[in-house]
């Protein structure tokens, strides 16, 4: 019972996960090139393909209802498709980069023969996860200011959402890198609970189209929030609940990094 009850006890941290942040650091700086290619490539076919294309088609969306306001739809889709690319960053390489340090090249045990905690490790790859989030949001919102789609100077506001966005994802990310057998299990994760959540959190089309109930269920979801806060900033305005969004970014952020480490502890005992 005492064994079974220690996994989730309270986080210990210290500045021991810098070392870990900047070895990752290091070794992905002779891949950076590649690597930014890759993670803005797709986000912008998704912005070119339907931002354009089906921009054409759509014309303006109105966000907030009938009675809201009425913007380009490239407008409406780059404000919820870089948070979608936050997350699926920040996802991508909390599982399957972290999963390879854990698991395959043993990276971590390596890592823990030096005075480092597994506490400060699992913060590192958290915080390093977020921050080839930011990398690559930021290399796309500059791609869509040399496009003319936003010139509002509150995307200034936007860019610690979205670091927050990538901490987010990337604790829950790390909770199903903490369960994974093998590199096939983030499957289930990418096909049951990331893709349903791009198309219920208002990215493709406005919430409002979705039946009351499922509406309802949207709104708790971790990226409906980020989307909520984000989008009018795009439009040059100010949330309409910051606070409310807010609260439930910070509390799945923290419930999840909790639930990741002890799940993350109870895998290194056994």
């Amino acid at each position: 019972m005492t064994k079974a009850a220690s996994v989730w006890r309270r986080p210990s941290l210290s500045g021991r996960w810098w070392p870990v942040f900047m070895r990752n650091l290091l070794v992905w700086r002779k891949l950076a090139i590649p690597s930014l290619v890759g993670n803005i490539a797709e986000p912008l076919m998704w912005l070119v393909a339907f931002g354009y294309g089906m921009g054409a088609l759509v014309g303006q969306v109105s966000v907030g209802g009938d009675a809201g306001t009425k913007v380009p739809y490239i407008l409406f889709l780059a404000s919820g498709s870089i948070c979608m690319s936050a997350m699926n960053a920040a996802s991508f390489e909390a599982l399957y980069s972290a999963f390879s340090r854990m698991h395959v090249q043993k990276t971590w045990d390596g890592i823990m023969n030096a005075p480092v905690s597994l506490d400060n490790v699992v913060l590192a790859e958290m915080l390093w996860a977020a921050f080839k989030a930011l990398f690559t949001v930021s290399a796309i919102l500059c791609v869509m200011l040399a496009l003319g789609i936003s010139h509002s100077w509150k995307l200034l506001v936007a860019w610690p959402v979205l670091l927050g966005v990538g901490i987010m994802f990337s604790s829950i990310a790390l909770i199903f890198n903490a369960l994974a057998k093998g590199y096939d299990f983030f499957t289930y994760y990418f096909t049951l609970v990331l893709t349903p959540m791009m198309f219920l959190s208002g990215v493709f089309f406005p919430r409002e189209q979705l039946p009351p109930v499922v509406r309802a269920i949207s709104d708790w979801l971790p990226l409906t929030n980020a989307v909520e806060l984000v989008r009018p900033l795009f439009m040059d305005q100010w949330p309409a609940h910051p606070w409310r969004h807010g609260v439930v970014l910070v509390v799945t952020t923290v419930v999840a990094f909790w639930v990741a480490l002890a799940l993350t502890r109870k895998r290194f005992r056994s």
